[in-house]
């Protein structure tokens, strides 16, 4: 395995997806060293130790996460989070289209460190590549002893069942998902009690993301303070970044923590496309506060520095947007994503994202006016803070922050009744 990346450290071909170029590059090895030369505790504490925060979004320290757990319960349950909804976001659907068997032996890992003999992987209803690579994998594995019973001669037994959902945003919330596991409507859970007492069937249970189940090999292969060594020291390791909108090489990219958001830009993904000035990025999903084209230029890809600037890295999901384009228009495009997506459990996020939506499609219309304006500004207040889970909150950053950073193109549309983009690039 390349010391310096997790993921792009293999030639993508036709068969990288299967177990025997996986094996060739050193797959399975990570597990065969646990099983043989390592106690459970042993795989938890390097995780502590590697400093890996959670990929998905919240960016919760592994380690710590699966220490929560009582290893003396009787029953203990490990879901994988593969429902990957957020707009912007595409890293975990390459790790299931051309590293499946990584996801799979991270979880055989964490499965092991836990105490966990079932394991799940929630995975979004719309993939469909990715569900036919995740399944010949777990085939292929199942075919030679690495998953079921007795793993690789041993004591250690765990078997992993594929769950597929059924298109809701919110069941990658992780009390949704286990909810949505259970054959319940996926609606957030309130908490305490949180997964790791009561989960799963009521079990203590940890949800990971794909992308953090993926990196526990290279962590347990490699070792937790050679992991801690990559990026900055209070966010190590590297990230897969997703790069979409206005840019030349739209992509993937793994690039290690601390790495700068500009030249991820202007290097990696080729410019901005058509040559055009960088207008905003929205670096971490289409739920994380924008950054103007100033914010960006000194910034970097680490949980610190966006917190300076009041944003999130979030699910590395980096949406570029070059200028011209009508910020109103856009703005409205994310709000009718999560007045959509809400499941209607809470009524501040239930009525708010609606109300929000509803606005802006009557400020496009022409019909706007300075009191929606003054609405639109006052009801993320009343939403965020006062719902069973985050996609209040992530409905409202975006519209908290395009309306201070970008007031100037709301308030000519409201007055003018068109955007001051017009006869420009424009979304």
């Amino acid at each position: 395995m390349t010391e310096d990346r997790v993921f792009f450290n293999h030639a993508v071909t036709g068969e990288s997806h299967t177990l025997a170029e996986y094996r060739e590059r050193g797959g399975y090895g990570a597990l065969t060293r646990a099983l043989t030369t390592m106690q459970p505790v042993d795989v938890e504490n390097e995780m502590k130790a590697s400093g890996l925060q959670g990929r998905g979004g919240a960016g919760f320290p592994v380690g710590n996460k699966w220490g929560f757990v009582n290893k003396k319960a009787p029953i203990i349950y490990l879901a994988c989070n593969a429902d990957e909804g957020e707009p912007g976001t595409f890293k975990d659907r390459w790790i299931l289209e051309h590293a499946p068997h990584q996801l799979v032996e991270g979880v055989l890992l964490a499965s092991y460190a836990l105490g966990v003999r079932h394991a799940f992987i929630y995975i979004r209803g719309e993939f469909d590549l990715p569900l036919r690579r995740l399944q010949h994998a777990l085939a292929e594995a199942r075919a030679v002893g690495l998953v079921g019973e007795r793993i690789l001669g041993g004591a250690f037994s765990c078997d992993i069942i594929v769950h597929r959902g059924a298109g809701a945003y919110v069941c990658g919330e992780e009390s949704s998902l286990l909810n949505s596991l259970e054959g319940r409507k996926g609606y957030p859970r309130n908490k305490p009690p949180f997964p790791a007492v009561k989960g799963l069937y009521q079990k203590p249970t940890v949800v990971n993301n794909v992308e953090t189940l993926s990196t526990v090999p290279w962590v347990i292969a490699n070792g937790g303070a050679k992991y801690a060594a990559l990026g900055v020291k209070k966010n190590p390791g590297t990230r897969l970044f997703g790069v979409s909108g206005h840019v030349e090489r739209p992509g993937l990219f793994e690039r290690p923590t601390g790495y700068s958001l500009k030249q991820l830009i202007t290097e990696d993904a080729g410019g901005v496309l058509g040559g055009r000035a960088l207008k905003a990025v929205i670096p971490g999903g289409s739920s994380t506060p924008i950054l103007t084209a100033a914010e960006v230029e000194n910034i970097t890809l680490d949980a610190e520095a966006m917190s300076r600037a009041g944003t999130m890295s979030g699910s590395g999901g980096v949406i570029v947007i070059a200028e011209g384009t009508c910020m109103v228009r856009l703005l409205q495009v994310l709000t009718r994503f999560y007045a959509h997506e809400s499941c209607g459990q809470c009524s501040p996020c239930r009525e708010g994202t609606d109300w929000m939506n509803r606005i802006l499609e009557r400020v496009i219309a022409g019909q706007g006016t300075a009191g929606d304006l003054d609405n639109l500004r006052a009801i993320p207040t009343g939403i965020s803070g006062n719902t069973v889970c985050a996609l209040g909150d992530a409905a409202s950053m975006p519209v908290t922050s395009f309306l201070r950073k970008f007031g100037d193109e709301f308030a000519y549309y409201v007055a003018h009744g068109r955007s001051q983009n017009d006869g420009r690039l424009t979304v």
